[in-house]
């Protein structure tokens, strides 16, 4: 997990902006445990934002750095995230989910 100072520092973008996020192939967590974590962060995310609309943020990394986007996860699929409006993000390049 990310500790609170690189919490800060991580770049803030909106989710429309997501779209413009290249995603390389390989996976930003090596410990399954967190890997087992992280999925279901996931489903849990998704079941808050779509019964009590809550707002989750999601720390990732594209081929730039880390980001964080605050939004709302509508779906949760085998490989993707989708948010509103189809904006999709790899689970593969998820570090956290936090909810808020």
């Amino acid at each position: 997990m990310l500790n609170m100072m690189d919490v800060s520092s991580i770049q803030e973008i909106q989710k429309e902006e997501v779209v413009n996020c290249h995603f390389p192939s390989n996976e930003v967590l090596f410990d399954k445990d967190k890997i087992n974590d992280r999925s279901a962060a996931l489903k849990r995310g998704e079941t808050l934002g779509n019964l009590e609309h809550l707002k989750i943020k999601i720390i990732f990394e594209d081929d730039k750095g880390l980001k964080k986007v605050i939004t709302t996860i509508w779906a949760v699929g085998d490989t993707n995230i989708v948010l509103k409006q189809g904006v999709v993000i790899p689970i593969h390049r998820i570090h956290e989910i936090r909810i808020l």
